[in-house]
């Protein structure tokens, strides 16, 4: 067990720096090029190479990206080329107020889509699953934008329920009720797709499970049907929706940045838009290599929660499964 974490742990750690790589590279090879942005135009040529050299741009991109990464690892994310301020000040108040939002539509899906689609493989084709096959349909066809756009339009403007934008009312910063308020239509948004998702892999895992001999044999011995469903086959139901867990975090990351648009939330998918428009790449750059560690590290917790859904699968010394 010890051996696999630390080697799941080192695989994890080299896909971090192949993506820090690459990052780099594709910055710098974007036209214009950090250069172009940190240098004040209409310089002389003489004057242009003078300010190149002090701030490093004109050594060869391997020793540029040694700087780089070297900075990052003491934690320097860098400065904002217009105004010289340190990315890591704008950016980790952003990341909070996105994993708020993240995390509260994650959970408020999981937590209606996996008893849902538990309950409907056990009423198969009924009224709640023709209601919820319905409900998914709509979440995998509808885009993301044009969603919240609607429900703006139907509950801020009109029926004015729920405020229109933004993460707090003006004067009422820090305020849990006013903030609250102010998630529910976002977490609507980006619950929906998830919940669609969920609830079609759940509904699944469970009818693929409950047709299992075993399940069939315990209920030939009698066993309540309440048991046999959360006892003898939730557990190996959960491992395929695990897995889609881990893999849905970047599909949950970039839905955040359509939503923070949206709603004008101010977290790190609407800032990075914002430093694609100002050609920022220090903050661009720092908004990869952070949501590169939050799949990263997602991945890894679901690799590891095979062994504790399932004591079948046990993690064995050479970094495999076996059953």
């Amino acid at each position: 067990m010890t051996e696999y974490l630390i080697r799941r742990v080192l695989q994890s750690v080299l896909v971090i720096f192949l993506i820090t790589i690459l990052t780099f590279l594709l910055i710098h090879a974007a036209p214009g090029g950090p250069t172009q942005v940190m240098l004040s135009p209409g310089l002389t040529p003489e004057i242009f190479e003078q300010q190149a050299k002090n701030l490093g741009l004109d050594q060869p991109i391997p020793v540029q990206y040694v700087r780089w990464i070297g900075d990052l690892l003491q934690g320097d994310l860098g400065y904002t080329f217009k105004n010289h301020i340190a990315v890591s000040d704008l950016l980790w108040p952003r990341i909070g107020n996105t994993v708020i939002l993240m995390g509260a539509a994650w959970l408020v899906s999981l937590l209606i889509a996996i008893p849902w689609g538990i309950y409907n493989s056990t009423k198969v084709y009924g009224l709640s699953d023709q209601t919820a096959s319905f409900i998914s349909y709509l979440g995998f066809a509808m885009p993301t934008f044009w969603f919240g756009i609607l429900l703006q339009q139907w509950l801020s403007l009109k029926l004015d329920w729920f405020p229109l934008s933004d993460m707090y009312t003006r004067g009422k910063e820090g305020d849990i009720g006013d903030l609250f308020m102010h998630l529910v239509l976002p977490i609507t948004v980006l619950a929906l797709g998830f919940l669609a998702s969920y609830m079609k892999y759940a509904r699944a895992s469970m009818l693929e499970v409950l047709d299992q001999d075993y399940i069939r044999t315990a209920r030939a011995k009698g066993v309540k049907e309440r048991k046999v469903v959360f006892r003898h086959a939730l557990r190996n139901a959960l491992i395929p929706i695990i897995t889609i867990l881990g893999l849905d975090l970047p599909i949950l990351v970039g839905g955040a940045a359509l939503t923070e648009n949206v709603f004008n939330w101010p977290g790190m998918g609407r800032w990075f838009v914002e430093m694609a428009g100002a050609r920022e790449y220090s903050a661009l750059m720092a908004v990869t290599i952070v949501t590169a560690v939050i799949v990263v590290i997602g991945n890894l917790l679901a690799d590891i929660l095979y062994a504790v859904v399932d004591p079948r699968v046990k993690l064995g010394k050479q970094g495999g499964k076996t059953a």
